[in-house]
């Protein structure tokens, strides 16, 4: 039964980490969205009178883009180390590179 429950405990975890990513690239498009079309003045006649933004206002839009991007990046890989072989090749050499590394402390007073 132990098992089963662990089983679930890792798919709910999975779950939840899937979701959160959605979520973030949900939140990804819909701001950098709404910030591109202040950029480009799609939103402005919508504005009330008296505020002008202009086009300079929002130079640093493709900076935040391209940072948001790496971070998501960095997201997507987390989320699906699992899925990359040589992330996999990584942890099975370090494992054995411990495991091997305690033996030999381990013989070494014997």
């Amino acid at each position: 039964m132990e098992n089963l429950e662990n089983k679930y405990d890792r798919a709910s975890k999975r779950v939840k980490e899937l979701k959160d990513f959605y979520r973030h690239l949900k939140i990804f498009i819909i701001v950098n969205a709404i910030f591109y079309l202040f950029k480009f003045g799609v939103l402005q006649p919508y504005l009330p009178n008296g505020i002008e933004l202009r086009p300079y206002y929002f130079n640093w839009v493709d900076i935040n883009l391209v940072i948001w991007i790496l971070i998501l990046a960095i997201h997507a890989g987390y989320l699906f180390r699992h899925k990359l072989p040589f992330l996999q090749k990584w942890e099975e050499r370090q494992i054995q590179k411990y495991m091997e590394q305690e033996e030999r402390e381990t013989n070494k007073y014997r």
